[in-house]
């Protein structure tokens, strides 16, 4: 592949029946790519997280999916409330998910703690009341 390749997905907001519907498409688009299914597990895996939190926190927003010769890129956006304490949000079980959310087997503070794990760069961009952008790399 000498030429990169961007997939841009929008989220529904609160549409917890569409959610994770980009992260399954990208995972389909890099197995007819050849890409590797290590590095496909990680990269669904990372992207579903954040597609929840969006559906789940912040009214949906943009996925940008970039594909290079070194790594995929996923630059998660949204107009979100912001994330007010970075490093309370990274602890596993830390959540601030409504009960109802919870009741359908969500929210269970995993999400940031697990876009972590299965990347192999990741960055949080946050502004309180304008939103929140997370950009992360899984090297190829």
């Amino acid at each position: 592949m000498s030429d990169e390749l961007m997939f841009t997905y929008t989220v529904d907001g609160e549409d917890f029946t569409r959610a994770g519907e980009a992260s399954s498409n990208v995972k389909n688009k890099l197995k007819m790519l050849g890409v590797g299914s290590d590095v496909i597990r990680k990269v669904a895996i990372a992207m579903y997280e954040g597609e929840i939190n969006m559906v789940i926190h912040a009214e949906g927003g943009m996925i940008t999916v970039t594909v290079s010769d070194d790594d995929i890129t996923m630059v998660l956006a949204d107009k979100g409330p912001g994330i007010p304490d970075i490093e309370k949000a990274m602890q596993e079980g830390y959540s601030t998910a409504r009960p109802e959310v919870r009741s359908l087997g969500f929210g269970a503070g995993m999400g940031l703690p697990n876009m972590k794990r299965y990347t192999d760069e990741m960055e949080i961009d946050t502004v309180i009341g304008r939103g929140t952008t997370i950009t992360m790399k899984v090297y190829l």
